[in-house]
């Protein structure tokens, strides 16, 4: 197809079963360990943020879930009451300074956090050439600096005390990139690169960092990246909305990461990179078994070559 021909591209009948295998969720209602811990969470009005304080709520710890707009997002409110969980919610905006300082200043303020998790995140799709700066600035502020904000409002009392776990949502994006996402790609590899810095530093006081890397999860974020982009000279952006929309034909729902997110802070693990979901290790793994120029060349290709090779990579 023609980069600017807007046609939709259309996937092999082998993608579907070679890359879409059937998702299977999980109970994570179950406590698996012994202390009951206060945890705050950013990014809670909708998939894995939300789910991830369901589940730490749900297992009796005690919740600070952090969102930028509560009252547009009164969903986990609803719950929280009709299910009486320990969910405090509240305002913050991991791209401001102040709201941040404040926001973990009142958290602080009860008493110390036990397990911090940095979910707040935000995408974009289109080619470096087509994408305005302020989209890679945006795509930073929030999925790094918004990070680095949370690490540092946290880490001084978690330091002190010689005890917590700080949990960083990644991506399997964090692992690899390719067009058209450049920009979020470039942020999650930037949260990995300070994530393993972290956990060198905090392993000195005893204090646990782990990165979660999601695959494709049946998030709004997944939904848009599955839409079409508009047209672009470039052929990857329809491609990779192809991708995403036959994955999501066969959900992972956002708590199959939650379990993953509760497991890691409960078992007590060092294990820094925790890959989620059924097609995390397949694409990770695509991309460790390519030299770079393979990887190139493999994403450079038009949408039949690209497509067979697909298959043929990650059959069985």
């Amino acid at each position: 197809m023609s980069p600017v021909s807007g046609s939709p591209v259309r996937l092999p009948n082998s993608i579907s079963t070679a890359c879409c295998k059937p998702r299977i969720l999980r109970s994570y209602f179950v406590r698996k360990g012994p202390t009951l811990s206060t945890v705050m969470i950013t990014g809670t009005s909708k998939g894995i943020g939300f789910a991830t304080a369901l589940a730490f709520a749900r297992a009796g710890h005690t919740v600070f879930a952090t969102m930028r707009n509560p009252t547009q997002s009164p969903q986990l409110a609803e719950i929280v009451a009709k299910e009486s969980l320990p969910i405090a919610i509240s305002q913050m905006d991991v791209d401001s300074d102040e709201s941040v300082h404040d926001g973990m200043a009142a958290i602080l303020a009860k008493g110390p956090i036990d397990v911090l998790v940095n979910n707040a995140g935000i995408e974009a799709v289109g080619s470096v050439e087509e994408q305005p700066l302020s989209v890679f600035r945006a795509i930073m502020e929030t999925n790094y600096f918004g990070v680095i904000r949370c690490v540092q409002a946290v880490v001084p009392q978690m330091r002190e005390r010689r005890s917590g776990c700080i949990i960083n949502v990644s991506s399997v994006a964090g692992c690899f990139s390719n067009s058209p996402f450049a920009a979020y790609c470039a942020s999650k590899w930037a949260l990995e690169a300070m994530t393993e810095s972290l956990a060198t530093e905090m392993k000195t006081f005893k204090v646990r960092v782990a990165l979660i890397e999601p695959g494709i999860i049946d998030t709004a974020m997944a939904q848009r990246i599955g839409t079409p982009v508009d047209r672009s000279h470039y052929a990857q952006g329809a491609r990779h909305a192809a991708l995403f929309k036959n994955s999501l034909q066969q959900p992972v729902h956002p708590s199959l990461v939650a379990v993953k997110i509760l497991e890691v802070a409960d078992s007590g693990t060092w294990q820094l990179r925790h890959p989620v979901g059924p097609d995390a290790m397949l694409f990770i793994n695509l991309r460790k078994g390519m030299t770079d120029e393979d990887w190139v060349d493999f994403h450079a290709a038009d949408d039949a070559t690209f497509f067979a090779r697909l298959a043929k990579e990650t059959a069985g």
